[in-house]
């Protein structure tokens, strides 16, 4: 097996979201935990921001704080062109505070009723901000994901919208009807993650390098 290098602490309560990312970021030598896992205590964040790069920005910091590890937070959402950009940062709440997947998935049907195809055109979006202890400066990475919401849900995979949305990449099948190999290839995630990828391979370099000193094996 091989060690991981790095502890990095997921400001997420949603298992789906820190399972793709262990997915997506498997082959790096870092064990990602959410915060809960960390602290034994309960993680919330108020998530007031008007982006999704605010939103990611304030559970990083809030992560890293409460932990003391190098955190990693993902915002993300479905923004309809038939709807001006909505259900945006707002995905989550759609059908209301606590709403289920399920209930988001109807509201948005309902939204969308009578409207054309154009205005089914969407794209999931998604920031993932990495926040260091003891520097202010964030790296964040955006990725998208384009596509059309369907008339009704298909497949059994995925979680949140991913009944509804049907991605270019996969044309004919939503991302609740992708395989998760399938799925961590096109999905907005995927996308931001390699993004990030880089900045997350040099905070391990520097990890190493830190540890070397403190070992004697290193020059300063």
């Amino acid at each position: 097996m091989e060690q991981k290098l790095l502890t990095v602490a997921i400001a997420t309560n949603n298992q789906g979201k820190l399972e793709e990312l262990r997915a997506l970021f498997e082959d790096v030598p870092v064990e990602l935990v959410r915060v809960v896992d960390v602290t034994g205590q309960p993680f919330w964040v108020v998530e007031d921001g008007d982006t999704f790069e605010a939103n990611a920005a304030l559970k990083a910091r809030a992560g890293c704080a409460a932990t003391g590890l190098v955190c990693m937070a993902d915002d993300s959402g479905l923004e309809v062109e038939g709807l001006a950009g909505r259900p945006g940062v707002r995905s989550a709440r759609f059908a209301g505070p606590s709403a289920s997947d399920a209930a988001n998935n109807d509201a948005l049907l309902d939204a969308l009723s009578g409207v054309g195809a154009t205005g089914r055109r969407a794209r999931f979006r998604c920031v993932l901000s990495l926040a260091i202890p003891g520097r202010e400066t964030l790296h964040s990475a955006t990725g998208l994901c384009q596509g059309s919401i369907v008339a009704e849900p298909r497949g059994r995979g995925g979680f949140g919208y991913d009944p509804l949305f049907e991605s270019d990449d996969c044309a004919g099948r939503t991302m609740a009807q992708l395989t998760d190999q399938e799925k961590n290839r096109v999905s907005h995630r995927a996308r931001a993650a390699r993004a990030l990828r880089p900045q997350l391979l040099r905070e391990l370099e520097e990890t190493l390098r830190l540890a070397d000193l403190a070992m004697g094996n290193g020059t300063k």
